[in-house]
């Protein structure tokens, strides 16, 4: 049997995920946990393909910015690293690695798991929703306007005084996307995005009068920042419109598929 490779990031909150998760593929295993993940692989089939490295560190960044979508906080992910390589005989090489830069996508199915203390499988509604959205990320990774979406929407947890600013270009990218507002619109409801959350979205974050809003510099008055409310309701709308993306994505994916 060939060495193994061990591929390690580290991320902040520390808890960002409510329970460790494993990621199983044929040729590596994916362990994400207090604020570490590390994976696992022969070392012959690392280095019959460094840019492995990338494609993992793409699933994992993907897989954090849809769960980003439920967080309050953001989050910060360090790029991979190789930490060490696990002889057969015990004897385990530990290296000291200068962070990379991730330039490949590529994409990777999952199994993931949840586990309780005494190991058992288990998932919550919340969670389970989470992993799913994360499962379609990872599916459709190399769609352009998804990705937009969800930096734009991890931007806006990053830079707070200009909340409003990140998410406005959600739906600016959905604009461009299908060419107009009315064909946004048309297309994401059959995915539960409604006429009235596109429309209060636009009142609220172009009011001139919010600090974190888009049209501030043309308030005539004193600016005000935007209720706890107001910024829920965003960020609510906000996420609907990028889940309802990610389902058109996957059904016009499958629809367009071999029969």
């Amino acid at each position: 049997m060939d060495p193994i490779v061990v591929l390690e990031w580290k991320f902040s909150p520390l808890d960002y995920f409510e329970a460790p998760i494993e990621i199983s593929q044929n040729d590596y295993t994916m362990i994400i946990a207090d604020g570490n993940a590390e994976v696992k692989m022969d070392s012959a089939i690392y280095e019959a393909d460094h840019s492995i490295r990338d494609a993992l560190h793409d699933e994992l960044n993907g897989r954090f910015l849809c769960h980003q979508l439920s967080k309050s906080e953001p989050f910060n992910l360090s790029s991979p690293t190789m930490s060490r390589v696990e002889h057969n005989d015990g004897r385990k090489d530990h290296i000291l690695e200068v962070e990379s830069t991730p330039i490949t996508l590529k994409n990777h199915s999952v199994t993931l798991l949840k586990n309780d203390k005494d190991g058992n499988v288990v998932a919550d509604d919340e969670t389970e929703k989470a992993e799913k959205l994360a499962d379609l990320v990872s599916k459709h990774r190399e769609d352009k306007t998804l990705m937009l979406l969800l930096e734009s929407y991890h931007a806006s947890k990053k830079d707070p005084d200009d909340e409003l600013v990140h998410l406005y270009e959600i739906r600016d990218a959905l604009h461009r996307k299908f060419g107009n507002d009315k064909a946004a619109l048309s297309t994401l409801e059959k995915f539960r995005l409604t006429r009235n959350d596109w429309k209060d979205f636009g009142n609220l974050v172009n009011k001139a009068s919010l600090r974190q809003g888009r049209h501030r510099g043309q308030s005539d008055g004193a600016l005000c920042d935007a209720t706890d409310g107001e910024l829920f309701n965003a960020r609510r709308i906000a996420g609907t419109m990028i889940e309802a993306y990610l389902r058109y994505l996957d059904e016009t994916a499958d629809s367009s598929g071999p029969k």
